[in-house]
């Protein structure tokens, strides 16, 4: 069971960040702001995620 919970969160760690280059790459920003997302997902890759996840929902609204 253990197991089953460290490979679910090593997949999940290993994918957000992923998502998150793909769709910042995907939109339509300035490229210094595109950079910036980049590198912060890029050198903190779980917690970077969550924050572009969380103001892009920001923003839609």
């Amino acid at each position: 069971m253990i197991f089953d919970i460290w490979l679910l969160t090593k997949i999940v760690a290993i994918l957000l960040p992923a998502i998150a280059i793909i769709d910042i790459l995907k939109r339509k920003l300035l490229a210094i702001d595109k950079l910036i997302w980049i590198l912060l997902v890029a050198f903190v890759p779980f917690i970077g995620s969550i924050i572009y996840f969380y103001d892009r929902i920001k923003y839609r609204k």
